[in-house]
């Protein structure tokens, strides 16, 4: 049962060989289609990534919070949804945590995150 499941789980990886490297802390911008009657367009969903759940396996969602006119408003991606057109990475987050559920309670500057800085090599 378990090598059906890696099977699944490889195939799903290559097929979106193309997502960036983000974790909770970093503010990411998604390209979402959104389907209004029988048109189709992209929408723009940026915000700081929350959480990531499941790693690794096809069903890995990530959760991104944006504020709003002072309305937080968080949103649940499947990872290798077919309606994500692709995912950027905007700004890398220097957070000590993997689940970032205290930002609900701060708002305006306290809720902001520093910048993560690579070394040069």
């Amino acid at each position: 049962m378990s090598n059906i499941l890696d099977v699944l789980n490889n195939e799903y990886r290559e097929q979106r060989a193309n997502i960036p490297n983000f974790a909770a802390g970093d503010t990411v911008n998604i390209h979402v289609k959104i389907r209004e009657g029988n048109k189709e367009r992209i929408q723009q969903f940026q915000g700081v990534v929350i959480q990531r759940k499941n790693p690794n396996t096809a069903g890995e969602t990530f959760t991104v919070r944006k504020v709003s006119n002072q309305i937080g408003l968080e949103r649940i991606f499947p990872l290798l949804s077919p309606n994500i057109e692709k995912i950027e990475l905007v700004r890398r987050g220097k957070v000590r945590r993997a689940r970032l559920y205290y930002l609900r309670g701060l708002s305006g500057k306290a809720s902001r995150i520093k910048e993560r800085r690579n070394k040069p090599a």
